[in-house]
């Protein structure tokens, strides 16, 4: 497969990825003046492992530039983590760093925004540890609130974390709350549970043959919030929605034959994104979970990750083939209106068709019956 502009190949497996806040290129408020690079920049982990394959494992930052929709050719910078595979990452909302997990512990990484006549970011190792996340192994993920004053860990053994940020306050910890913990997402004002049987509600929300794969809940904060869940069946992979008050499903609706195995939702809301074993990587509506936008083969291997942007005008998607590519969110409303309006002109041409027939028909008639 052959880079085009808004994909790259930087050599690297990647199994975690990101956009980084805008916050943290913005100029602070004595220093307005100063100009915000052009572009947006994207932060990936990921790499070999402890093997000898030759692949060293690092956290890279590329830069993205939405009007012309191309990638960087090359990382803008590079930073090694040893023998310590970065799995998995949170970038900090507000814009601080980001914490990824390595085999054995959580580390914390600052950006480092140089104010020379290059404007670049850079990412450096933080001197801060995170005491209550070192030798805890392996863990499979992390995710913050959407204030990014809570942090939720999960581990390869199960066990479930969750902190204040920054003070690293435990507000929870659950042993054994599932085999293993392999997505974690924050919702607003509800919570989940089963009090009488003491088990997650969740094996309550799918059906006997569906195979829950990940799960997000939608960015509105009120009580007309929902929970998005991924399955799989025989048939292939759906996404099911569901009322975070009534806990009734809503729809659901089978969108790809290929197990599904990223999800995301946009920040506005109005988006789902899919990522399949194939490589295939798709955007629907999250009203009716029609697919408006399908990338085939995007990835040469299953992807790994999907991101939106802040805005929600691009999702970012990552593979273990190294590549990363940044789709373009299309206009669907304007596409949606322009279409509506040619369906309207159509309409007006027939009818003044079918009257201009009718009045060359009728006098025919007419003569007809006076001989």
């Amino acid at each position: 497969m052959t880079d085009s502009p808004n994909s790259k190949n930087y050599g690297v497996p990647i199994y975690g990825a990101g956009w980084v806040p805008q916050s943290a290129v913005e100029p602070p408020p004595d220093k307005s003046s100063e100009s915000v690079p052009p572009g947006s920049y994207v932060v990936l982990a990921g790499g070999g492992g402890e093997g000898n394959s030759g692949i060293r494992n690092a956290l890279i930052l590329a830069k993205f530039h939405f009007d012309t929709n191309v990638l960087s050719d090359q990382p803008v910078a590079r930073l090694g983590t040893g023998g310590d595979l970065p799995y998995r990452m949170a970038v900090h909302p507000g814009g601080e760093g980001l914490i990824c997990s390595l085999p054995k512990s959580c580390r914390w990484f600052d950006w480092d925004f140089q104010r020379d006549e290059n404007r670049s970011l850079d990412l450096i190792s933080s001197e801060r540890v995170l005491e209550p996340l070192q030798d805890v192994g392996q863990q499979l993920a992390l995710t913050f609130n959407n204030e990014g004053s809570l942090l939720a860990v999960g581990g390869e053994d199960g066990k479930l974390r969750v902190y204040k940020w920054p003070s690293m306050e435990n507000i929870l910890d659950q042993d054994n709350a599932h085999a293993s913990v392999k997505d974690l997402d924050f919702s607003g004002p509800c919570r989940i549970w089963d009090v009488s049987k003491s088990k997650s509600a969740l094996k309550r929300l799918l059906y006997q043959d569906e195979i829950f794969g990940s799960c997000r809940f939608s960015p509105i904060n009120d009580e007309n919030q929902v929970l998005y869940i991924i399955t799989m069946r025989d048939q292939g992979g759906s996404i099911s929605k569901w009322s975070t008050t009534t806990w009734k499903r809503i729809k659901s609706k089978r969108v790809v034959r290929d197990p599904i195995c990223a999800f995301n939702v946009s920040p506005n809301g109005k988006l789902l994104a899919v990522g399949t074993i194939e490589g295939d990587v798709l955007i629907a509506s999250s009203n009716n979970f029609q697919v408006q936008n399908v990338v085939k083969k995007a990835h040469l291997g299953l992807v790994t990750t999907l991101k939106f942007s802040e805005d929600s005008r691009a999702l970012l998607s990552a593979s273990m083939d190294s590549r990363v590519r940044v789709t373009i969110i299309k206009d669907e409303e304007k596409k949606s209106g322009l279409s509506l309006w040619i369906i309207i002109l159509v309409l007006l041409i027939a009818i003044a068709v079918y009257y201009a027939a009718s009045n060359r028909i009728l006098p025919l008639e007419l003569n007809s019956l006076l001989k």
